[in-house]
């Protein structure tokens, strides 16, 4: 019998959070004679009915991410008798000398240091990443953009890089519209206020097209409490005034309002590791602009306008020549939610197991 341990401090969160409460409960029911063990606040894991599962032991550990604090508390939690340690971002235990899996979700903080702010964040970044190189036996990453982008940043490594996306959940294809949330004809962007989504040009593009379009943009997503917030962006936005909207933090079940009334979803991020909002909006018929770089054509295929996420004249062009062709949008929103279908979390769930699986049989011949 195998013994499973999961740092799961970030299940609350928008990204890995995402992968966490979606996955970790298909993992979990696919071992049922197996032990798990999962490091997080149990007041916050005890809401999931899973954990309640026979098989799994709650471990309460409250260590902030990045921290030396949660480097000690880790050693002392992660229980002696773990076969495999799965951690769900870069920031791996250090003083753990079991089997490591790890999944890597992007690699930004290497790829754009600039974002880190300040060396001591790249230093961070650059000292984690060259330890789960040296230390994990094996990495999952979301898209093969990112396994790419990590073999680029870090060399081959010593152990197998897998390319495994993750899955959209089935609710997002059966949302019904209601009230629209917002009274006026809108453009969406969802996303946090981080310097990577390049919010701050999609500003300007807007702003450039305001006066011949009948659209306010939306954007949902947090715009404070971030170490590396975007402020130049929200000072932009308050600057084009009232027809430049923030929600800042909306449950999903609004989110979806949002993308089912939406004209259009426009996403001119720099860099993405996976990007769900466009399958989110996809599966809720809401026609997409993304940005051609990273790993958005991967995963968007044929069912997105694309743009230059570098050039605001490129943006607001794609803007106008969507909001111009209602045959455009309309046949985007097909294309849409047959790309949305390709990516379920069963799925993800299947070639997930197949890789703890060839870690588990590793250490089972070790």
């Amino acid at each position: 019998m195998a013994a499973i341990a999961i740092d799961l401090r970030m299940h609350r969160t928008s990204g890995i959070g995402t992968y966490l409460r979606n996955l970790i409960p298909l993992v979990v029911a696919s071992y049922p004679k197996d032990k798990f063990y999962l490091l997080g606040r149990i007041d916050e894991m005890s809401n999931y009915s899973w954990a309640y599962n026979e098989n799994v032991v709650l471990i309460d550990c409250r260590s902030p991410i990045y921290s030396v604090a949660e480097q000690l508390e880790l050693f002392r939690k992660i229980p002696r008798d773990t076969t495999l340690f799965w951690s769900p971002h870069y920031n791996i235990p250090l003083l753990y000398s079991g089997r490591l899996l790890v999944t890597v979700h992007d690699v930004l903080h290497l790829a754009m240091p600039q974002y880190a702010e300040g060396p001591h964040k790249q230093f961070y970044a650059k000292g984690m990443f060259a330890a789960l190189r040296y230390k994990a036996d094996a990495i999952l990453c979301d898209s093969n953009f990112t396994k790419n982008e990590l073999v680029r940043l870090t060399g081959q490594g010593r152990q197998a890089l897998y390319a495994i996306h993750i899955g959209l959940d089935e609710s997002w294809f059966h949302v019904k519209k209601h009230q629209s949330p917002h009274p006026k004809p809108f453009l969406l962007f969802v996303g946090n206020a981080k310097p990577h989504k390049n919010l701050g040009r999609l500003v300007e593009a807007f702003e450039a097209i305001k006066d011949k379009i009948p659209h306010d943009l939306v954007i949902v997503g947090q715009r404070k409490g971030f170490i590396t917030g975007d402020r130049t962006a929200t000072f932009k936005a308050a600057a084009v005034g009232a027809r430049v909207q923030f929600t800042d933090h909306v449950e999903d079940e609004l989110v979806s309002q949002y993308f089912a009334h939406a004209d259009a979803l426009v996403l001119p991020s720099l860099y993405e590791g996976f990007g769900l909002p466009p399958l989110e909006a996809m599966a809720c018929g809401c026609p997409v602009l993304v940005s051609d770089t990273a790993s958005l054509p991967e995963i968007c295929g044929d069912a997105a306008l694309y743009c230059d996420p570098h050039s605001t004249k490129d943006i607001a062009h794609k803007i106008r020549q969507l909001m111009d062709d209602e045959g455009l949008r309309e046949d985007l929103r097909m294309k849409g939610l047959e790309r949305a279908k390709q990516f379920a979390w069963d799925k993800c769930a299947e070639q997930t197991l197949d890789v703890i699986e060839q870690v588990l049989q590793k250490k089972r011949e070790s």
